[in-house]
C-alpha cells in the first residue's frame, strides 16, 4: 500500500498581544505544568498534604524545569554559539542585524526559548526537589520523585507536540510512501525562512511558507523538501502510554510503597523510548562527533536508564533517601 505523504505547513504562532507572541509551543508548556498541578493535587489530596505545600513544590518545579531545560540544551547540544553569546542563556533574544528588540534596541530580537534540552530538564528537576525536601524536611526526595514522576510523563507529551507544530526535532529523511512520511515545509534545515522570503517576495515568513505550499509557482520548492519521520509524535505517543502505566501503577497496586520504584521504572521507560527514537531523529548537534557512534541524545539516555534500573531493582530498608 502506498500513501501520499503529508504536508505539515502551520503557522508556529497562535496570536500575538504587542511584540509577544504566543505559540503552540509556549501554549503547550503551559499545558503541561497545568496537568503537572491538577495530578499532583489529587495526589496530595489523597495522601493528606497540605496544599500549601504542593504549591510551593508547583513553583520549584517550573523554575527548575524550565532553568534545566535551557542550560542542558546550552551546555549539551550548543556552547560553541553561547560561550560567545552569553545574553542568550537566560535571556529570551538572538542576535539579529536586521532587527531591533521591543523597537528599542538594535541588533537583537525577541524569541522566547527556543532552545530547550529534556536531559537538562530532568537534571534540573531532581536537584529542584533535592533543595525542595531541604525547604520541606518532613518530605523525603524518593517520596516526591515517585510521584512527580506521573504529570512529568504526560508533561513530556505536551513538550514534543509542541515541538511537531515547530516543526523542529524531526525525524530523519523517508520515502513518501512510508506510512507516516512527514514534509516539514518550515523545517529550516530544508527550507530556511530567509529562503522562503527570497523567492517569494512576501513580507512574512507565514505568507511565504503558505505560498510555497499552495502557489503552483513554487513547486519546485516544495517538492525539494523531503519527507521525514515525525520524531516527535513517535516520542510523544510513547510517553502517553508511559503516563497511562504510572497513573495506573500509582492508583491501583502497592508499587508507590517501594520508594524509589516509580521513579526508576519512569527513568528506564522514557529514556529507552528516547534511546531509540533518536535512531530515526536528524541530528541535533552536540557531542556525537567526538564520541561517534551513538548521538548526543543516546549518550545522555545510558546513565539515566541505568540509573533508573538501580532504584528499581536495589534492596529497600527503609523509606528515605
Amino acid at each position: 500500500m502506498y500513501f501520499l505523504g503529508f504536508t505539515w505547513n502551520p503557522a508556529d504562532t497562535l496570536f500575538n498581544i504587542g511584540f509577544i507572541q504566543i505559540k503552540y509551543y509556549n501554549l503547550l508548556w503551559i499545558i503541561a505544568f497545568a496537568l503537572g498541578w491538577y495530578i499532583m493535587k489529587k495526589i496530595f489530596l489523597k495522601e493528606k498534604k497540605s496544599l500549601e505545600q504542593l504549591d510551593s513544590l508547583f513553583i520549584y518545579t517550573v523554575l527548575a524545569t524550565m532553568l534545566g531545560a535551557r542550560l542542558g540544551h546550552v551546555f549539551f547540544y550548543d556552547w560553541p554559539y553561547y560561550q560567545n553569546h552569553l545574553a542568550e542563556i537566560l535571556l529570551p533574544i538572538r542576535e539579529s542585524a536586521d532587527s531591533r528588540l521591543f523597537g528599542l534596541f538594535p541588533g537583537y530580537e525577541f524569541t522566547g526559548f527556543t532552545g530547550l534540552a529534556s536531559h537538562g530538564a530532568a537534571i534540573g528537576i531532581i536537584i529542584g526537589m533535592y533543595l525542595y525536601t531541604r525547604k520541606f524536611p518532613e518530605f523525603n526526595m524518593l517520596w516526591i520523585l515517585d510521584r512527580i514522576v506521573v504529570p512529568v510523563s504526560i508533561g513530556a507529551f505536551c513538550v514534543r507536540l509542541g515541538n511537531f507544530f515547530n516543526s523542529e526535532i524531526n525525524g530523519k529523511i523517508v520515502d513518501k510512501s512510508f506510512l507516516f512520511a512527514t514534509r516539514f515545509v518550515r523545517d529550516s534545515d530544508d527550507l530556511h525562512p530567509a529562503q522562503a522570503l527570497a523567492v517569494t517576495k512576501q513580507n512574512t515568513v507565514n505568507a511565504a511558507y503558505d505560498l510555497i505550499e499552495k502557489d503552483p509557482r513554487f513547486s519546485e520548492y516544495l517538492e525539494a523538501i523531503p519527507y521525514r519521520h515525525p520524531a516527535q509524535l513517535y516520542e510523544g505517543i510513547c510517553y502517553i502510554f508511559i503516563f497511562a502505566l504510572l497513573y495506573y501503577l500509582y492508583w491501583k497496586t502497592d508499587k508507590i510503597n517501594k520508594p524509589g520504584y516509580l521513579f526508576g521504572l519512569f527513568l528506564v521507560l522514557l529514556w529507552t523510548v528516547r534511546f531509540f527514537v533518536e535512531f530515526v531523529k536528524k541530528s541535533q548537534g552536540g557531542f556525537e562527533e567526538s564520541l561517534g557512534l551513538l548521538a548526543t541524545g543516546q549518550w545522555l539516555s545510558i546513565p539515566f536508564i541505568l540509573i533508573g534500573l538501580f532504584f528499581m531493582f536495589r534492596k529497600r530498608s527503609g523509606n528515605t533517601i
